[in-house]
């Protein structure tokens, strides 16, 4: 036994539907496209989620919701995070070599989930009521600092 005697076990295999070759086949004339009517023609093409000229669904559901375009997305550290880390003084730059921030977007923001059990100097450019007195009462400071450079 080699490759070239492998075969598909009988009746696993049909041939191709050969269409367009004449009376005789059964599938000539009109090629298995029914008569007249916009998909006989070569060449067509219908776009995705046409529906026969019916509304199409995404246009007939109602829009929802609201974007606001001046939103600002801030880079978020939890104290959970810090916490876990070794060292304790956590600046921009650290915390992007850590891996910790990959984008900065309109600055870091230091959030307070999670315990604080020793005294750590964090610099960001906001922080949350709860963090700020999460860092101050575990005997650390909170720096804040100016605006981003991108």
């Amino acid at each position: 036994m080699n490759l070239s005697s492998l075969k598909p076990p009988a009746g696993q295999t049909k041939p191709r539907k050969r269409i367009g070759r004449g009376m005789g086949s059964g599938h000539g004339k009109t090629s298995t496209r029914g008569s007249k009517g916009q998909r006989a023609g070569t060449g067509f093409g219908q776009k995705r989620g046409f529906e026969g000229g019916q509304m199409p669904l995404h246009r007939r559901l109602p829009k929802r919701g609201f974007t606001n375009i001046f939103k600002k997305e801030f880079a978020i550290v939890n104290l959970v995070q810090l916490e876990k880390l070794e060292g304790d003084t956590f600046t921009v730059d650290s915390l992007r070599q850590i891996g910790l921030v990959k984008k900065l977007g309109e600055g870091l923001k230091v959030l307070g989930t999670g315990t604080l059990t020793r005294k750590i100097t964090v610099e960001a450019h906001h922080f949350s009521k709860s963090a700020l007195e999460k860092i101050q009462k575990a005997g650390g400071t909170a720096q804040v600092i100016g605006a981003v450079a991108q």
